[in-house]
């Protein structure tokens, strides 16, 4: 009788592969999101959605986001370098 040749299944290797990065999250909220939330407010106040005694909170939470989105704008924009202009 013949031996048969029993091949065990060989592992897959593991191929040193690069990380990838994490899916981002959908849920995540994006400057686009705050920028669009802003415009909501915005809307919804000048058609009257909200009651007289919301509109303090409401305007709180409008400021403070134009504040934030302020300083996301002053950080991102890039830096002028001084032209030869500008030191005459």
């Amino acid at each position: 009788m013949a031996k048969e040749d029993t091949k065990k299944p060989e592992a897959p290797e593991t191929a040193t592969a690069q990380p990838t990065a994490p899916a981002p999250d959908p849920m995540a909220l994006s400057i686009g999101d705050l920028k669009n939330l802003s415009t909501v407010l915005d809307v919804a106040s000048t058609r009257g959605a909200f009651r007289a005694g919301e509109m303090a909170n409401v305007g709180f939470l409008y400021n403070k986001l134009q504040t934030f989105l302020a300083k996301l704008d002053a950080q991102t924009k890039p830096v002028e370098a001084p032209t030869a202009d500008a030191k005459k």
